[in-house]
């Protein structure tokens, strides 16, 4: 399971991110444009919107919720000082798919107990792509997470994020994660649409578990 995780520090616009890395094969994406308007966000999903749907792909907003529901598309990836999951539920209603962020265990705790269907773990180790990063968490501290998901019976899907590369993906679903995000290793990649198909070679042994 891959979820894109779009950027715009990339000398590649986000439209055209999208695009390669659907042809790629990547069926998730994640639109990241934490410094942009509404109207630019709004422009962008526009453009990718039928893309997506094309290529049956899901497509998530980052953090804005009223803006997710207004654009219509499949759901957000909400931070720990985003709108609250409850909240985002009763916006987005029973369909939509909402996605949180955890670094501890403790915060796994703080979120089981609510309507989510997939907790984002990291990150992983430094990356740019991402401001006031929490403190990385190295293969142990995920793989920690997931062993304490497991002993409690936290049966929540988990995607590994935070500046992941090719050679993290077998160590990374071998600790324990249903997936992976990844933004800059594609992103950054002098071909978008190579570096997706890598990365879904990559994980194609663990999606037939």
């Amino acid at each position: 399971m891959l979820q894109y995780i779009t950027s715009t520090s990339s000398p590649v616009p986000v439209t055209e991110q999208v695009r390669q890395v659907l042809e790629g094969g990547c069926r998730w994406i994640q639109v990241r444009m934490k410094d942009a308007s509404d109207e630019e966000i709004a422009g962008v999903i526009e453009e990718i919107k039928p893309m997506c749907l094309d290529k049956e792909t899901f497509l998530i907003l980052n953090d804005r919720v009223e803006l997710a529901k207004t654009l219509d598309v499949g759901g957000v990836h909400l931070g720990k000082t985003d709108m609250l999951p409850s909240q985002a539920r009763l916006i987005l209603g029973p369909a939509a798919v909402i996605g949180v962020t955890a670094n501890t265990v403790e915060d796994v705790e703080a979120v089981k107990a609510l309507d989510i269907d997939y907790i984002g773990i990291g990150p992983y180790r430094f990356t740019e792509t991402k401001k006031n990063l929490a403190p990385t968490l190295g293969i142990e501290g995920i793989g920690s997470i997931c062993g304490n998901m497991h002993e409690r019976e936290i049966n929540i899907a988990t995607v590994a994020v935070g500046g992941i590369l090719p050679e993290d993906v077998a160590p990374l679903m071998e600790s324990g994660v249903n997936g992976i995000a990844v933004s800059g290793a594609i992103a950054f990649a002098p071909d978008i649409k190579a570096a997706t198909e890598e990365f879904l070679r990559l994980l194609e042994p663990y999606e037939k578990k």
